[in-house]
């Protein structure tokens, strides 16, 4: 496993929202309801998609060879006016509330928030890659 917090870790990030949102649908459903939980659900997807195309911009924007401004500006019409078009739409329907939509676009940010810290628990973070053994408290 590799110790850095890079490009890769944002990956795998993404992959268990994905996971956690397929597996909070259902329940939701059940529990919440249908529109509550496909706005939860549709806000995690946001987020995901968001975060998909803010690597992208921050790859073509900070390269050694430098800047590729056609695909810069490709990115970021697609980014801001279509993206945030989505969310607003999402944000009209008159069944999805804005804090339920919130909940499911910060899915995204809890779980890299976990990760580090399960990563800081773990002792990953430090030069040695093994990680530290957990003493039984008697």
């Amino acid at each position: 496993m590799r110790n850095s917090l890079g490009l890769d870790f944002l990956n795998r990030t993404l992959k268990t929202t994905g996971l956690l949102l397929l597996i909070f649908l259902p329940f939701g459903i059940y529990y919440l309801g249908v529109y509550p939980a496909l706005a939860v659900f549709s806000g995690g997807v946001w987020g995901i998609v968001n975060f998909i195309f803010l690597a992208a911009l921050i790859r073509v924007a900070f390269r050694p060879e430098g800047v590729d401004r056609r695909r810069l500006l490709g990115l970021a019409l697609v980014k801001f006016p279509m993206l945030y078009g989505a969310a607003y739409c999402l944000l009209t329907i008159p069944e999805f509330t804005p804090p339920q939509f919130l909940i499911g676009f910060s899915v995204a940010l809890a779980v890299m928030v976990l990760k580090v810290f399960g990563r800081l628990l773990l002792g990953l973070h430090d030069e040695n890659p093994e990680p530290k053994r957990l003493e039984r408290a008697l």
